[in-house]
């Protein structure tokens, strides 16, 4: 949360000319009144996946390059990517920024400036809760992974 995953998507989509897939786009045009708290997100995300499975198996089948700006901060999410990637043999990059949770934190602050008060997981005890989740990759789990590593200074 809040390390710059969605700007660093953009920027890859852009490099390659890709149809970029914004998880947090999706869930709001389509749940943003449903979306209040954490487990809400985690009910809705569930839901959107299969969808997004379909569509982006159907673009990356027609030769389109696809960057998905989702989570993956846990083994299980990982697992859902490489099962995706795996079952049709598509090629495919790991993107992990390694980023410490005090520049999180510092990103998170700006991004509040911009936000509607009471908008969804902006605060700092709800970074806290979703970074309780994360589980950093590794080289064992397989994939084609770059990692991008910022500090705060």
């Amino acid at each position: 949360m809040a390390s710059g995953k969605s700007t660093k998507a953009a920027e890859i989509a852009d490099e390659y000319n890709a149809i970029l897939l914004s998880e947090d786009e999706w869930l709001k045009s389509l749940y943003a009144d449903e979306i209040k708290v954490f487990d809400d997100y985690l009910h809705y995300s569930a839901r959107l996946k299969p969808l997004l499975v379909e569509l982006v198996t159907d673009m990356l089948n027609r030769g389109v390059s696809v960057v998905m700006d989702f989570p993956a901060n846990t083994i299980n999410q990982r697992n859902g990517f490489k099962a995706l990637f795996s079952a049709n043999n598509f090629p495919h990059q790991l993107h992990y920024l390694e980023v410490d949770d005090e520049l999180c934190i510092q990103q998170l602050k700006i991004r509040l400036a911009g936000l509607a008060e009471g908008a969804a997981f902006t605060t700092e005890a709800e970074f806290h809760l979703v970074n309780s989740y994360f589980q950093p990759p590794s080289e064992d789990e397989g994939y084609n992974m770059k990692v991008y590593r910022r500090e705060s200074t």
